[in-house]
């Protein structure tokens, strides 16, 4: 059905998706975590609310990146997991932590009910912070010296702000009175640490090797990459002025700092994807050398291609479904 050499292209491309998707999606109730105040019970409640019909159908999208690159890309994905075993151990262990408090949080009695959101907000802290800290790890082609080491680190913290931002602009669309306005005053500062985050790494990432030097600041491609930090820098201005004159009549613009966020994160991903195409790890394996028998790769496709949908029409359906302003979670 498609050429040998254009399945692992149509794999790379399937895996990027589930990740963006998965970034924005799980990125805003990691944040949602992250921002759990330990000084209002009834705020603690309202925030979970607003998460709870959505956050364990968003780590599906994870589940699928990683199942399509080890059964697409199996040699590189033995290399990532060489790489970044410990860190994706964290990983899962916030994850876990994250499952088991969500849960338990309702059924515990009141004295133990904080105690539990606080292990919430932990998982949470340490899922995006590990997750940071791969991303790091990965953009430096996993080397094994000081730079490397304190770039990884930056990623990690730019990664919770990041996450934070997107996850303070959900609460300032899903919430109201005096937990939005305080929404909106968490994520115009995890914008600003986020903000310069990105751009430390942006001036940062050219200068990484001599390809990534030619892909960003050679001509005439320089002239038609320029935009992207531009319009980066104005999503983050336009939140930041919405977000700084809450609250606004009406409600009136809501959504605008979430998507402003959404916009950010595709332009972010859509950069990286950039810089480092055609390889699937940083000047080590290309797409082509990493991929599977185009045999294997056909049979998978079929499946991706039933698979996704229906996650993709699930996922629709549940937001649909649970949109507007968070209410009481409930359970029967």
């Amino acid at each position: 059905m498609f050429e040998p050499d254009v399945l692992p292209v149509i794999f790379l491309v399937l895996m990027g998706l589930s990740i963006l998707i998965y970034a924005i999606l799980d990125g805003y109730d990691l944040g949602v975590g992250i921002l759990l105040p330990r000084d209002s019970r009834p705020q603690r409640d309202t925030m979970i609310a607003s998460i709870g019909p959505f956050w364990d159908a968003n780590e599906t999208w994870l589940v699928l990146a990683v199942g399509l690159l080890l059964v697409a890309f199996p040699s590189a994905h033995n290399i990532l997991m060489y790489e970044l075993y410990l860190p994706a151990a964290l990983l899962l262990a916030g994850l876990i932590l994250r499952g088991v408090a969500f849960d338990f949080r309702t059924k515990a009695s009141t004295a133990y009910q904080g105690t539990w959101d606080l292990v919430f907000k932990g998982g949470s802290l340490l899922s995006t912070m590990t997750q940071g800290y791969m991303l790091g790890r990965y953009v430096m082609g996993f080397e094994q010296t000081f730079t490397a080491e304190v770039f990884a680190i930056l990623s990690a913290v730019c990664v919770t702000a990041a996450y934070a931002y997107i996850g303070g602009a959900w609460l300032v669309m899903k919430t109201e009175g005096e937990l939005q306005k305080r929404a909106a005053r968490w994520t115009r500062y995890a914008g600003w640490l986020a903000a310069m985050g990105i751009a430390t790494i942006s001036v940062i990432n050219p200068f990484l090797s001599e390809r990534l030097f030619d892909k960003w600041l050679g001509m005439p491609q320089v002239l038609l990459l320029f935009p992207i930090p531009i319009i980066c820098a104005g999503l983050f201005a336009v939140s930041d002025q919405y977000l700084k004159r809450m609250p606004h009549p009406s409600d009136f613009g809501c959504w605008i700092p979430f998507v402003s966020a959404v916009m950010i994160f595709i332009l972010c991903f859509l950069g990286l994807a950039y810089s480092y195409y055609p390889y699937v790890i940083p000047e080590q394996l290309t797409v082509w050398e990493a991929a599977s028998a185009p045999e294997s790769l056909s049979i998978v496709l079929v499946g991706a291609l039933i698979v996704i949908p229906i996650i993709a029409i699930y996922t629709i359906i549940a937001y649909w479904i649970f949109w507007g302003k968070a209410t009481q979670l409930r359970y029967y």
